[in-house]
């Protein structure tokens, strides 16, 4: 773990089903929603090209009622954590019947100032959406990021869960995160980038 960086996280290597994996949970000091809160990948400047990871999350025995597992990547992070994009999984709501949850399964935001709850105040669903996946079971995430949009993959699925035009950042650069949330115990393995610049 030498190569990453706890940013409001506990960060460390663990072995989960007999593989060694790497283990992030969200400072509770952090109370806050959509915050920076990862392992950050150090010596990496990422702006363009494919970022690929599989995630497990699971909830802490001390979490509270409205956590749902959340669990994904920040990316262009720049140099003081005060700026990034982010994609992330809520698996609790991945196979839940009511509608709402169910459609907020997944989402985009972008920190500081486009948080998961700045969306919904303003009515825009945009960001968020539909995906069949739950606690406790790897999910893997292939991102596409090409200058200021992105496109999301999950669990090798040739269509996009996701697809975001004009990031509110643009076209900028930084590093990657392994993205943690309240109440989520996130496991992380075979992280990998193809830059394409």
């Amino acid at each position: 773990m030498h190569d990453f960086k706890p940013v409001n996280v506990s960060l460390g290597m663990t072995s989960l089903n007999n593989e060694i994996v790497t283990r992030v949970v969200k400072s509770t000091n952090i109370h806050e929603f959509d915050e920076n809160t990862y392992a950050k990948k150090m010596n990496l400047t990422f702006h363009n090209g494919i970022i690929e990871v599989k995630m497990l999350s699971r909830l802490l025995p001390d979490a509270p009622s409205f956590a749902r597992g959340f669990i994904g990547i920040a990316f262009r992070i720049n140099e003081d954590d005060s700026e990034f994009e982010s994609f992330y999984v809520r698996p609790t709501n991945g196979r839940v019947t009511e509608n709402v949850r169910k459609n907020r399964a997944i989402q985009y935001f972008s920190y500081p100032k486009y948080k998961f709850d700045y969306f919904r105040k303003n009515g825009i669903s945009d960001y968020e959406g539909t995906a069949d996946i739950g606690l406790d079971e790897w999910i893997t995430l292939k991102a596409v990021i090409n200058c200021s949009n992105g496109t999301f993959y999950l669990n090798d699925n040739e269509t996009p869960a996701l697809v975001v035009k004009n990031m509110k950042h643009g076209d900028s650069k930084g590093s990657l995160g392994l993205f943690v949330d309240i109440g989520t115990e996130g496991f992380f393995k075979e992280l990998k980038t193809t830059l394409f610049d």
